[in-house]
C-alpha cells in the first residue's frame, strides 16, 4: 500500500492528472466537432501541460504551499524534461502555423508564473480577481480553441457558445481549489470565495453551471452527448456544494480534477 501511495502522490504532484484532464478536454473538443484524432497536436498539449504546470508550481515563484514535495521535487524536476523533450518531438510535427493560436494562451502562461516588475514581484498570479479568468481563458483556449483552429473549422454561433460553455465550465472546475485555498491565500488576490463566501460562490457555481447546460441543450443535437454531459453537470455540482475549507487531501486535485476524464472516457464508451 505504501508503495501505490508513493504512485498515486507522483501522479498527482508531477502533473500528471491534471495534463490527462486537460487532454481530455481536447478530446471532447474533437468528439463534439466531429474532428478526427490529431495524435500529434493532442500528446504536444499533453506533455505541454505536465511541463508548464510544473513550470508554474515548482519555479520556485509561484508561492505554493506544498512543502512535502522537497523529496521528491528532483524527480518531478527530471519528469519534467522529460515531458519537455516529448512535447517538442510532438511539435516538430505540427505545421508552424498552429504554434501561432498557442502564443497568447503561453504569454499568459507565462505572465501568470514569472513577476512582470521584479521589484514588485506582481504576476498575473497575484492581480485581484484575474487568476480564476486567466487559467480559464488558457484551458478554454488550448483545448477548444486550438484544435479548432488546427482543423480549419469555421468560426460562427456554435463556434462562439461551445467556446462561453468550455469557459464557464472551467471556471466552475475552479471554484473547490479556490474554496480550499481560501484560508493560504493572500488577501490581495481576492478570489470569488474571498469576495462573496464559500456559501455564495456555490450559488454563483451553480447558476455559471446551469448556464452550460442550457448552452448543451441548445447546440448539441446527439442525444448521448447531452445525457453524458447531464451526468459530469450532477458530478461537479455534487462536488462543488460539498467542497469545504478543509478538505480531504484529495478531493479537488484528484476527484474535481478527474471530471473531465470521466466525461471524455463516457463519450469513447458511448460511441
Amino acid at each position: 500500500m505504501k508503495v501505490l501511495k508513493v504512485i498515486f502522490d507522483f501522479y498527482i504532484n508531477s502533473s500528471l492528472h491534471v495534463a490527462l484532464a486537460v487532454y481530455a478536454l481536447v478530446r471532447i473538443t474533437e468528439f463534439y466537432f466531429g474532428l478526427s484524432y490529431n495524435e500529434p497536436l493532442c500528446y504536444f498539449i499533453f506533455y505541454g501541460t505536465i511541463t508548464g504546470y510544473n513550470f508554474v508550481k515548482y519555479a520556485g515563484i509561484a508561492g505554493l504551499h506544498h512543502l512535502s514535495l522537497t523529496k521528491n521535487l528532483r524527480l518531478i524536476q527530471v519528469f519534467s524534461f522529460v515531458a519537455f523533450l516529448l512535447m517538442i518531438f510532438y511539435g516538430y510535427q505540427l505545421h508552424l502555423r498552429t504554434f501561432t493560436y498557442f502564443i497568447p494562451f503561453a504569454i499568459l502562461t507565462f505572465f501568470y508564473a514569472v513577476p512582470v516588475f521584479k521589484k514588485f514581484s506582481l504576476n498575473l498570479r497575484s492581480i485581484g480577481s484575474l487568476k480564476i479568468v486567466v487559467i480559464s481563458l488558457v484551458w478554454g483556449g488550448v483545448t477548444f480553441f486550438v484544435p479548432l483552429m488546427e482543423s480549419k473549422s469555421e468560426v460562427n454561433s456554435e463556434f462562439v457558445l461551445c467556446f462561453i460553455q468550455r469557459f464557464l465550465f472551467i471556471i466552475v472546475l475552479t471554484l473547490p481549489f479556490d474554496i480550499r485555498d481560501l484560508r493560504f491565500d493572500k488577501k490581495q488576490l481576492n478570489t470569488i470565495p474571498q469576495l462573496i463566501g464559500i456559501e455564495r460562490t456555490k450559488k454563483l457555481g451553480f447558476v455559471l453551471l446551469s448556464l452550460t447546460m442550457v448552452i448543451e441543450f441548445l447546440i448539441t443535437p446527439n442525444s448521448r452527448f447531452k445525457f453524458v454531459y447531464l451526468l459530469v453537470f450532477i458530478m461537479l455540482l455534487l462536488l462543488l456544494q460539498r467542497a469545504k475549507g478543509k478538505q480531504p487531501k484529495y478531493y479537488a486535485s484528484f476527484w474535481v480534477e478527474a471530471i473531465p476524464i470521466f466525461w471524455w472516457v463516457s463519450l469513447e464508451i458511448m460511441q
